[in-house]
């Protein structure tokens, strides 16, 4: 079932990418560099390109997408951002993009919680804490969530 990689311009979102790649299934990317975006549709990955603070944007890419891996550190990093503010806005406008679009399952990647299942989105939510460990750990705990039948105590 297909994934899309919020921020997988990152260096989390990269490693991520790494660790999904060689499985089946389709992955996608939205990314706001124009270069992360060739380099990843060279690699065989659909890619959108565009603002990470749209949240249409955001839904846009992951219509039909069952899962969503949202990295935190697109939202807080340098990129530019034209419709939100602060870095709390921009998760708050994927919500509501991932809401419009109907993804089922969201994968949350940062250093402290984020949307909580049901009570922010309308589905089962995993967090991945990244404090005080390797990408290449983060991503292969991201791409064995994504692998799961279940969220493990997900209920939301």
């Amino acid at each position: 079932m297909p994934v899309i990689v919020i921020g997988a311009d990152t260096p989390l979102g990269m490693a991520t990418m790494n660790a999904l790649l060689p499985r089946p299934g389709e992955v996608r990317a939205f990314v706001t560099s124009p270069q992360a975006a060739e380099d990843l549709r060279r690699r065989g990955v659909k890619v959108a390109l565009g603002d990470v603070s749209d949240g249409s944007h955001v839904g846009g890419a992951a219509i039909n997408a069952y899962c969503a891996v949202l990295i935190a550190d697109a939202a807080a990093d340098d990129r530019p951002r034209a419709f939100a503010d602060s870095p709390q806005a921009v998760i708050a406008s994927w919500v509501e993009g991932l809401n419009d679009a109907k993804v089922a399952r969201v994968i949350y990647v940062s250093d402290r919680p984020g949307p909580t299942g049901r009570a922010d989105l309308n589905v089962d939510v995993a967090y991945v804490n990244t404090r005080d460990r390797s990408p290449a750990d983060i991503a292969a705990e991201i791409a064995a969530l994504e692998d799961a039948a279940e969220l493990p105590g997900n209920a939301g």
